[in-house]
């Protein structure tokens, strides 16, 4: 990892990025819909958001669209893959990505990319759920939903890509208010605590 960089944790944009999938295997599965919303100086960014549902060719398993409520219509009717990956990159582009359980979400999108044929700028990712229980001292749980309960964040539309992201950069809120609460100055440092996770026992 490269950690030359220093951001200003005080001036650092984010992208909270969420990703529905047809499954939970991110090495197979595919992408139905992503969202992302901008944190920008430590605020969700009013009217900075993207989502997108991407066409299909066949719709995902009727036990798949009770989860996220993407119904077969909404998925043969999106939007064609590499218009909107090409929007999100757009999106993401100078903005630090993070999401709840990133790697998911980064390899993901990683094989949609790869797949549409866009190349992607290569970043760090911020794991929100490996860093929580790091900076806030807790752990409710290893979901979102605990973790939204835990700090009465509101997320009416649950498995929605838009409302996860929504409900993530809320989250993420919380850990940067704490973060700038105990004298973590970068961005990079930030990312840097949350790499460690992997190497700690849970």
């Amino acid at each position: 990892m490269r950690w030359f960089r220093r951001t200003p944790l005080a001036t650092a944009r984010w992208v909270v990025i969420d990703c529905e999938t047809s499954g939970l295997d991110p090495k197979r599965d595919r992408l139905l819909s992503v969202a992302a919303v901008e944190v920008a100086d430590g605020r969700i960014a009013a009217g900075r958001s993207f989502a997108a549902v991407l066409r299909q060719h066949e719709p995902s398993s009727a036990d798949n669209i009770l989860v996220h409520g993407l119904g077969g219509e909404a998925q043969l009717g999106g939007i064609p893959a590499s218009q909107a990956l090409r929007e999100l990159v757009g999106f993401m582009d100078g903005r630090i990505p993070a999401a709840f359980h990133a790697p998911f979400d980064r390899q993901v999108l990683a094989r949609a990319f790869a797949h549409a044929g866009i190349r992607a700028a290569k970043t760090n990712w911020l794991d929100v759920a490996a860093l929580a229980p790091l900076l806030l001292g807790r752990r409710p749980g290893t979901d979102l939903d605990s973790w939204l309960a835990e700090f009465r964040i509101d997320c009416p539309a649950r498995h929605d890509a838009l409302g996860d992201a929504y409900a993530t950069a809320q989250l993420l809120q919380v850990i940067l208010g704490e973060a700038n609460r105990q004298g973590i100055a970068s961005a990079e440092a930030l990312i840097r605590i949350e790499a460690s996770a992997r190497w700690m026992p849970v």
